[in-house]
């Protein structure tokens, strides 16, 4: 990504922000806010079903006993051959 790309993107950003934050700036009014309960209940009942149903849904990812070993060749800064190295992929 370009320089020029970041700085857009930084910029976009930025405005989007200021554009929310003077979107929603309201006269602060204080009040308790009542019957969130039940609503902030299901929603973390509902995200501990989902996410351990996630998490059961993958395999393993440490216990893998099948790794493929070989040796990987490496280069200085200028391309040229200097040494190999023994790299394993776990499976």
């Amino acid at each position: 990504m370009s320089i020029k790309t970041k700085i857009a993107a930084l910029a976009l950003a930025a405005l989007a922000v200021t554009g929310s934050m003077a979107a929603t700036t309201t006269k602060a009014e204080a009040y308790p806010i009542h019957h969130w309960g039940w609503g902030v209940g299901a929603g973390l009942a509902t995200a501990a079903i989902v996410g351990s149903a996630v998490a059961a849904s993958n395999g393993p990812v440490y216990y893998t006993t099948y790794r493929r070993c070989g040796l990987v060749p490496r280069y200085n800064a200028f391309g040229v051959y200097m040494y190999s190295v023994r790299v394993c992929n776990f499976y």
